[in-house]
């Protein structure tokens, strides 16, 4: 597996929790501050490649930034929403995180077993 690409916000709960995970099972990656260093127009093409829901499924349509919006992301041109999320990173979800074949948003567990192979042995202690 590739060396995972985390990108995150320290402030943001699920990308604490993500982090937290990935390193109490050893995973190792590189971690992007995504608004500091926001994704290129290219990164966010090949994040946008692996999604199973184009732009709905990166966007936080929760976020304050989303609602002071006043226009349909969903009538932009690609290069338009592209410009858009570059300038307005906090439009994005997070944390997301890629190997390049996979992505997961937010904290998934299933998600982040399954991009990171990992998956945990369960126990059972049977009296």
């Amino acid at each position: 597996m590739d060396k995972l690409k985390f990108y995150s916000y320290p402030s943001c709960t699920s990308c604490r929790r993500t982090k937290s995970w990935l390193k109490s099972q050893g995973v190792d990656f590189n971690e992007q501050h995504l608004f500091r260093e926001t994704p290129s127009a290219d990164e966010l093409k090949d994040i946008l490649a692996l999604t199973t829901q184009g732009i709905d499924e990166i966007l936080a349509k929760r976020s304050k930034e989303y609602k002071a919006l006043d226009i349909d992301v969903n009538e932009l041109s690609l290069n338009e929403f592209l410009n858009l999320v570059t300038e307005k990173p906090k439009l994005l979800r997070r944390p997301i995180l890629t190997n390049g074949e996979k992505l997961v948003i937010g904290y998934n567990l299933e998600g982040l077993r399954s991009i990171t192979d990992n998956r945990m042995e369960y126990t059972a202690n049977i009296s």
